[in-house]
């Protein structure tokens, strides 16, 4: 419920353009899934998941899910993302996924 709540708030005050989209983060008990988009025209730009890379532990898995998010992102031309957490703390796996995406080329 809390992290739900900060979600809401967070989201009045995050907005994704076609020129810097927002790096949407989204965790579970297992996986970590990111998500670039474009909120002006309600778009995913695209899509990674730690569902897809096999090896490595959930905080290693997260990282190389940022390095594929940003390496899609640098393909379509995108440099600066907007980071939205989705409420949860900065911290290990949402981290290690920022790390990542900063590592492949993404500035926020």
């Amino acid at each position: 419920m809390d992290r739900e709540q900060r979600h809401k708030r967070i989201r009045t005050k995050i907005y994704g353009t076609t020129e810097k989209p927002r790096l949407s983060v989204r965790k579970s008990l297992k996986h970590i899934y990111c998500q670039l988009i474009d909120d002006t025209k309600q778009n995913t730009l695209a899509f990674a998941s730690s569902s897809k890379i096999s090896n490595g532990k959930k905080t290693e898995k997260s990282k190389e899910c940022g390095k594929l998010i940003a390496k899609m992102g640098v393909e379509k031309g995108i440099k600066k993302v907007v980071f939205d957490r989705s409420g949860y703390r900065y911290h290990g796996r949402v981290r290690a996924l920022a790390e990542g995406a900063r590592e492949g080329g993404l500035e926020f």
